[in-house]
């Protein structure tokens, strides 16, 4: 039953990440340019922050 969760949720995280190339890919393209100018640093706070929130989103609903 998990493995069948963890597909529905990788379908959802495809779908999702689709939706901003589809809808305005050169605003995606300046958005990946800003994204390649920033440091490290930043690039790992903005991952973490992303993590705790899904973390705490699934705590959430589960």
């Amino acid at each position: 039953m998990m493995w069948h969760e963890l597909w529905i949720a990788l379908a959802l995280l495809l779908v999702i990440e689709g939706i901003m190339p589809f809808i305005s890919p050169k605003r995606l393209r300046e958005s990946l340019l800003t994204m390649a100018s920033l440091s490290d640093r930043a690039l790992r706070m903005g991952g973490l922050v992303s993590m705790v929130l899904g973390v705490l989103l699934l705590y959430l609903i589960r």
